[in-house]
């Protein structure tokens, strides 16, 4: 019976835990795609589930701040992991580089956290926005009064915040992941927060717009966020994308006039009756 030793065990367990170490910095970006899709797939399906009848309209009611974050969160899952895919991509292939080359391997996830924390600010500040606005003017997005005028031409400023410089220049940035990457790389674990809230700071940029859109057409619409999530894709990850922001900002023009003008005949917008309205009023 051979005799235990601490030594050889040592010996016998080092290379393994030196081998799990190297499969989870050298994931392939296979790996990590699938595990993206895979959780934006997650996320879908408990929005479908949890949304699922509570679409009042324009000027649905975002509930209590709680719920709201929770399933604002869940929402921007769904709909950004897919678009935010290439850039996580290469950020978790440089870190693996930079582990093989004796530097800290920091994960993927506290990029990503950075990066949803931008898109959780902007929840937060329109949910604000709405609460302000629904204690001056509880009346304010009342379809029976000004309501589609206020929904039509926030759909015609997001529109016309497509053709703006500022667009163009966080639209740029986040279809070159690389550039980004390479150019602004910081340090720790401090630093991958850091980057992926910029990040997320300029994919607020590109993308508010859009948003704005789903907030007043609906926000619990499962139709249009899934449009809204389709646009954004196409833009920030299609070859041709860079080319579609005029195209959409004649769309959401011309949708925002229609919106105004014949509210009942848009397709896909529930009109809210005047019994949600109430109900809606503190």
């Amino acid at each position: 019976m051979t005799k235990w030793s601490p030594v050889k065990q040592v010996v016998r367990v080092a290379p393994v835990r030196t081998a799990l170490l190297t499969a989870r910095r050298d994931r392939s970006p296979a790996a990590v795609a699938a595990v993206l899709l895979g959780l934006a797939l997650v996320a879908w399906l408990v929005t479908i589930d949890r949304m699922r009848g509570m679409d009042a309209g324009p000027g649905t009611d975002l509930g209590a701040i709680g719920w709201f974050v929770v399933i604002w969160v869940t929402m921007m899952a769904a709909m950004m992991l897919p678009s935010v895919a290439p850039m996580a991509l290469i950020y978790a292939k440089v870190s693996g580089e930079r582990a093989r080359r004796g530097r800290s391997f920091v994960p993927t996830w506290i990029f990503l956290a950075g990066y949803f924390a931008a898109w959780t600010g902007y929840g937060l500040a329109a949910y604000g926005l709405f609460r302000v606005i629904h204690a001056f003017h509880p009346h304010f997005l009342g379809w029976q009064a000004e309501g589609p005028i206020v929904a039509g031409g926030a759909v015609v400023a997001a529109g016309v915040y497509q053709l703006t410089p500022l667009k163009r220049v966080c639209l740029r940035h986040c279809r070159s992941p690389l550039h980004f990457v390479l150019v602004g790389w910081r340090e720790g674990r401090s630093g991958a927060l850091r980057m992926g809230f910029e990040h997320g700071g300029y994919c607020v940029g590109c993308c508010w717009g859009l948003m704005l859109i789903l907030f007043v057409l609906g926000v619990m619409s499962l139709v249009w966020m899934t449009l809204v999530a389709g646009l954004i894709f196409a833009e920030k990850v299609l070859p041709f994308g860079h080319r579609l922001t005029s195209v959409f900002a004649v769309a959401f023009i011309a949708a925002g006039i229609w919106i105004a003008v014949a509210p009942a005949s848009v397709p896909g917008l529930r009109q809210p009756t005047q019994m949600q309205m109430d109900m809606q009023m503190p």
